[in-house]
């Protein structure tokens, strides 16, 4: 069973960092694609950023570029979010998942991690 639990989330000021974390199980890990997605309030889920499974290419929503960094732990099956910047438009939950920024058709999304970035 495919279980992802993201933590790290919080309230923070316009122009602050978080780390976000997402813990994976129940596939192999080393095999996917795997990304943060995110989802804010009356909007529809969207991609941010997604690393590839084998070489670490990384892949980022434009709005984010420059702003967040992606890397995972393949010994640890765990996947990161370093988000510098930030910016009140990015306050959502996010999600992991082993898909890529428009592949946002997943059936065992997590509970996800609350962002809110104050201004």
């Amino acid at each position: 069973e495919v279980q992802l639990v993201e933590s790290g989330g919080g309230l923070v000021q316009a122009g602050g960092s978080l780390r976000l974390s997402c813990a994976t199980s129940g596939f192999t890990f080393d095999d996917y694609l795997i990304g943060w997605f995110r989802q804010a309030p009356g909007k529809e889920r969207e991609g941010v950023a997604c690393i590839s499974a084998s070489e670490g290419h990384t892949y980022y929503k434009d709005s984010v570029k420059g702003r967040f960094i992606i890397s995972k732990d393949n010994a640890k099956r765990m996947l990161f979010l370093q988000m510098n910047n930030l910016k009140p438009e990015d306050s959502a939950v996010y999600y992991c998942a082993p898909r890529c920024l428009d592949e946002t058709d997943y059936d065992h999304w997590g509970q996800g991690t609350r962002v809110t970035v104050s201004s």
